[in-house]
């Protein structure tokens, strides 16, 4: 444990430096200025015997649990819910969103630290989402007979739990009164370590994503921008992402094509260095914050909530990530019936991105000329796209109706 917390310590020093030049790394920091004092203050007002936490590590995972969220208010009016964030991509995004009484940072994963915040907020129910595995609350929890679950939870081969340094990471899977999973095979693995203490749900996103279909407003910039022209939509993409997508773009068969690029990142250097790629590529382009030009080949959208209400609007999709941090959301699109494309093999590690593929909804590529043949493909006048209706439409359906099983789960 000892290992662990050290790791923890240079963690929180390594982003404090970091945090004179990195944006993000800055708000990680201020957002964790004085967190006692504010959290106490919030939760005073509120009657702590009712409490839920519930913690998401960035904006995905808060996607995952909102439906969960949003149940256990319709359900239970009377409690009072506790979000908190790791990372500042879902906390900046999230904190002003009503759904929930307190929205903070999780402070860092001191041994102390986790002893006041749980003396502090003194949560009836605690869930997490998907991910995060921080020990010395976990253990604190524990110690506390706080009743804790994970929710959506996957796990993979490559996990620190499956290793022979996991000791301690094994161990505090059994502080989770229960392990609700996405996939049996995640059950399965969690058997070769004698972890016995979960069922297999399946994925709450599959409610979150069919909620904002069924809940679509039209967003007229988007319909005066497509106009009568095929549409690509780039979700979630980091430079490397737009450089691919741009060196196929440019190359269309279908000249009557648009692009929305939707930066993972949208502070003001991630958008410049957007900006300079399209204009190395020579591209007409527009910002959604601006007056939109109508007549630009890309529009650069600036600013964040749009993304999975946008898809409706695509003839196909490019997802982003797997040049950074990892495969982003394929859900939000394929929902709508459209075919999606992304890089690499990284892919592997999302059940959901496998399952596309094997539907033959989605397909991976290696470089820009894999991707424009696929934008081609995806684009052209053979293409069956009612036939991948047809199937997104039975997957979604088959996987649907799992936060209400996750509610009754855990009991509240």
């Amino acid at each position: 444990m000892w290992v662990y917390n050290l790791v923890i310590f240079l963690y929180g020093f390594v982003i404090k430096i970091a945090s004179v030049k990195k944006q993000k790394a800055k708000y990680w920091v201020n957002g964790r200025k004085n967190w006692r004092k504010i959290i106490f203050n919030k939760v005073a007002k509120l009657n702590r015997e009712q409490l839920v936490w519930i913690h998401c590590a960035s904006y995905g995972e808060f996607e995952q649990g909102r439906s969960l969220i949003e149940a256990i208010k319709k359900k239970r009016p009377d409690y009072k819910i506790l979000v908190s964030f790791f990372s500042p991509s879902g906390y900046e995004a999230f904190k002003d969103w009503d759904g929930a009484d307190i929205i903070c940072y999780l402070p860092l994963d001191t041994k102390r630290n986790a002893k006041d915040f749980i003396e502090i907020v003194k949560p009836k129910t605690v869930i997490f989402i998907k991910y995060e595995f921080w020990l010395n609350f976990l253990f604190r929890l524990k110690e506390k007979s706080v009743p804790t679950f994970l929710v959506s939870a996957i796990f993979k081969p490559h996990h620190p739990f499956f290793k022979w340094y996991g000791h301690i990471f094994r161990k505090s899977l059994k502080t989770f009164n229960k392990l609700l999973l996405q996939d049996e095979k995640s059950g399965e693995l969690l058997k070769t370590i004698g972890v016995t203490n979960y069922e297999v749900f399946g994925d709450t996103r599959f409610d979150r994503v069919l909620e904002i279909k069924k809940n679509f407003k039209p967003i007229p910039q988007i319909v005066s921008f497509k106009g009568n022209s095929k549409l690509i939509i780039a979700g979630s993409t980091y430079q490397k992402d737009v450089d691919l997508i741009l060196n196929a773009f440019t190359k269309l068969k279908n000249t009557n094509t648009k692009l929305i690029l939707v930066p993972h990142n949208i502070d003001d250097n991630s958008i410049s260095e957007t900006v300079n790629q399209l204009k190395e590529h020579q591209v007409n382009y527009s910002l959604y914050t601006e007056s939109i030009n109508n007549e630009a080949q890309v529009l650069v959208v600036n600013t964040m909530g749009l993304l999975s209400k946008m898809y409706y609007y695509a003839d196909c999709a490019y997802i982003g990530g797997c040049f950074d941090s990892g495969l982003h959301n394929t859900l939000e699109p394929s929902v709508y019936g459209i075919p999606i494309t992304f890089y690499g093999n990284d892919y592997e590690k999302y059940n959901e991105a496998v399952d596309l593929i094997k539907l033959g909804t989605a397909v991976n590529v290696a470089n820009s000329e894999e991707l424009l043949d696929v934008f081609d493909t995806f684009l052209g006048n053979n293409y069956p796209i009612n036939e991948v209706k047809e199937k997104l439409n039975t997957y979604f359906e088959s996987n649907a109706n799992v936060t209400a099983k996750v509610l009754a789960a855990i009991n509240i």
